[in-house]
């Protein structure tokens, strides 16, 4: 039996179902332990090792977590255990923690693991003292361990627990329904047939919610907001009317726990029913299960993860020992703590407001932004707009492209031209960027323009990284005249803020650049003032992940160290983020620059980590980190000094991080800022106000930019702001890469 210990010991243990993004948090529990000083052991089979003791309990050393990033589910197990729920089962579990000398635990899973967790941590001492009483356990060593401290990280797909607005595995979950989704699409409009698609979600929608928003789906149906009585009728409509304007193919979400307004369950079968008998069409159900779990995990929940496991050793090693147990969680894109059990009841109350058929409060408790996602949905999803208002005059407004392309566009775009046309506006559209503008071309949209824009990745409008410069104003000021522009979106990066800029500063010269512009943050680089996060960033940054991902499997065959160079302009967002998201032992940037101090310590560091059992190595370099120290140069460093230790490649990514499918927050994020993007908009064309402004998200909230002030917030002559919250993160990436004290080994 343990005594006092002169170093604090950490449980880790995951808990309930599994969700992509646990062993990241275990990883970061690890080596965050160890660089504070700690001692993390693994409680592998959650409760059930827990009251198993032996075996089940083990340290982790640092090179145990090596690898694990990029894995799926738990690598230290998870299993239900009905022993635990008895009181002898946590008395077994008391003792075999003292036994190791653990006194504190990071508990990762849903809201039924985390209340075990709390009851635990309530009946600690009357369990230690029961052990004391029965002989198994000396008061010395009870007195030495008084409390338990808990801390909990949520790890569940649904998405559907207070204290955080992500849950681990959540969004890893939405890119495996959302590629299905993408698949099912080709399949169904090849034969013109329905598809009934069931996800998970007992009690939350927000995996049906957001991946119908992602799709484009026809009608979905979540637990908190069942349909009217008579819904067979009003969804048959939608999709005959669909039919009519000459969709291929319809798509039906259905959560698992979707109900009618009665509280009865309404099942995909059924929902097939109704659409082969009334409409007769060609239906089929597909029940994507367990795949929502499975895979690899995106890119957000392994950095998020990171984030949370890291911030929960930290507040364990410093908080007093009888604290409240805590609940960490991203709550507007800072890592917070608030009372576990409190969040744990708010969660509960929203199944109790269901069950008790009180909707308007379920959908209440679930948010603003979720309220708001549903309201788009449903207009989105109308197969043409609704009848205009004849007391309304409607605006003339059109939609461009300024800049390079990012994923994401397309969808912000299809997004716009439907709400305009649904509220009786003109939506023009410029082709081509500025090229086209100067060409005079511009089209008017119809409501089937964009039908299946939202997940195509490019941009069906085009665009240009063309300036515009002085000479070009005149043609310009005749284009929007003679098109009768009212007020103009521009979807795009840093050329786009620069022409909004100038039409703004010009207006006094040009009567028709005297119009509101919206800007709507759309660059992969991540590089945009006024906005914590653009359209595009999060597909980039997932491509980068994948292709490391495939890069470290060929490294670790052959002894290798990579040099990976990626996108970013004077921007390292994408390079600092895949660094972390990938294990990368070394990210280098552009707001830090590379010394030659820097190149001495990190070619030490790799060449003494090959020396002790590394297997591979992984630096990221973002593509404008110095203009000396390229990456041909630092691969041909690493390979001199690697000797017969390992050899060096590059690996550079190239435009492949501007293509692909947009990620599901790339899709949902721009269809909420261009809804947001065009009220303010028309808001500012009917009130006659000229504004120049960017919507953007800061702290997790939405926001607009004067873009007047724009030097104010870049740094001089160079593509990125003065303010780049993101840059906090870069002293973990160095805690995840580097073990402080010695015999570091792994990745």
């Amino acid at each position: 039996m343990s005594n006092v210990e002169s170093k604090k010991r950490i449980g880790v243990f995951t808990s309930g179902g599994d969700s992509q993004g646990m062993n990241a948090a275990v990883r970061a529990v690890v080596r965050a332990g160890i660089n504070a000083g700690v001692e993390v052991y693994a409680i592998h089979e959650g409760y059930k090792g827990m009251v198993a003791g032996d075996q089940y309990i083990r340290p982790l050393a640092w090179s145990d977590v090596g690898g694990i990033l990029q894995q799926g589910g738990t690598i230290i197990g998870s299993a239900r255990s009905q022993e635990f729920r008895t009181r002898e089962g946590r008395r077994k579990a008391a003792y075999h923690l003292i036994e190791h000398g653990i006194d504190a635990l990071v508990a990762i899973g849903g809201d039924g693991s985390l209340t075990g967790a709390n009851l635990f941590r309530q009946e600690w001492p009357e369990l230690l003292a029961e052990l004391v009483a029965e002989g198994r356990l000396a008061l010395g060593v009870a007195a030495a361990h008084p409390n338990l401290a808990i801390v909990g990280l949520v790890g569940s797909i649904d998405n559907d627990m207070f204290g955080t607005d992500m849950t681990i595995g959540a969004d890893t979950a939405l890119h495996r329904i959302v590629e299905a989704l993408d698949a099912i699409a080709s399949t169904a409009a090849s034969h013109q047939r329905s598809f009934v698609v069931e996800v998970m979600g007992r009690h939350a929608g927000y995996l049906a919610l957001m991946s119908a928003l992602a799709t484009g789906a026809d009608y979905v149906f979540i637990p908190e907001s069942p349909p009217p009585d008579g819904w067979e009728e009003e969804m048959c409509a939608t999709i005959r009317a669909g039919r009519e304007r000459g969709r291929r193919h319809n798509t039906v979400i259905v959560a698992e726990g979707a109900i009618n307004r009665h509280g009865d369950p309404i099942e995909s079968e059924y929902v097939k029913q109704v659409l082969t008998e009334r409409l007769g069409e060609d239906t089929r159900v597909t029940l994507l299960g367990h795949v929502q779990r499975g895979g690899s995990p995106s890119a957000f929940d392994r950095n998020m993860s990171t984030m949370l496991g890291a911030a929960a050793v930290e507040y364990i090693a410093a908080a007093p020992p009888d604290d409240e147990p805590q609940l960490f969680g991203i709550r507007d894109n800072e890592v917070m703590h608030s009372p576990l059990m409190e969040n744990v009841h708010k969660t509960q109350m929203v199944a109790q407001l269901i069950a008790a058929g009180t909707y308007d409060e379920a959908m209440a408790m679930r948010g603003r932004s979720f309220v708001e996602s549903y309201e788009i949905l449903h207009t989105l999803v109308q197969a043409q707009p609704r009848p205009a208002n004849p007391q309304r005059s409607g605006q003339r407004l059109a939609v461009m492209h300024l800049g390079g392309p990012a994923p994401g566009m397309n969808a912000a775009v299809r997004t716009a031209v439907r709400l305009g046309l649904d509220r009786g506006h003109t939506m023009l559209a410029i082709r081509n960027g500025l090229v086209g503008l100067l060409k005079g071309t511009v089209e008017e949209m119809n409501w089937m323009s964009v039908h299946g824009w939202v997940a195509r990745g490019g941009a069906e409008l085009g665009t240009s990284r063309h300036s515009a410069t002085s000479a070009d104003f005149p043609r310009i000021a005749e284009v929007l005249a003679e098109h009768r522009i009212d007020g103009l979106m521009l979807i795009g990066g840093w050329i786009s803020y620069e022409f909004a800029y100038q039409l703004a500063s010009h207006a006094h010269e040009y009567p028709a650049f005297a119009m509101p512009v919206v800007c709507v943050p759309a660059s992969i680089n991540n590089d945009l003032p006024g906005t914590e996060i653009s359209v595009g960033a999060d597909t980039a940054l997932n491509t980068i992940v994948e292709d490391v991902d495939k890069i470290k499997e060929s490294a670790v065959a052959s002894q290798r160290c990579y040099v990976v160079e990626v996108m970013g302009h004077d921007c390292g967002y994408l390079a600092l983020m895949s660094g972390l998201a990938s294990g990368a032992e070394r990210v280098y940037l552009p707001e830090e620059g590379i010394t030659l101090d820097d190149l001495r310590h990190d070619v030490r560091e790799m060449v003494d980590g090959f020396r002790h059992g590394k297997r591979l190595g992984l630096i990221v370099r973002s593509e404008h980190a110095d203009p000396y120290y390229t990456t041909p140069f630092l691969v041909s460093l690493y390979e001199k000094e690697g000797g017969d230790l390992f050899d060096a490649r590059p690996s550079i990514l190239g435009h492949t991080q501007q293509g692909g499918r947009p990620s599901p927050f790339d899709r949902i994020q721009a269809n909420r800022l261009a809804a947001v993007a065009l009220e303010r908009l028309v808001t500012l064309v009917e009130s006659g106000i000229h504004d120049s402004i960017a919507i953007g998200r800061e702290n997790g909230k939405l926001k607009f930019t004067d873009l007047r002030d724009m030097p104010a917030m870049v740094e001089p002559d160079l593509h990125r702001p003065k303010v780049q919250r993101w840059m906090a993160l870069r002293g973990l990436s160095r805690k995840m890469a580097e073990c402080r004290p010695p015999h570091r080994s792994g990745r």
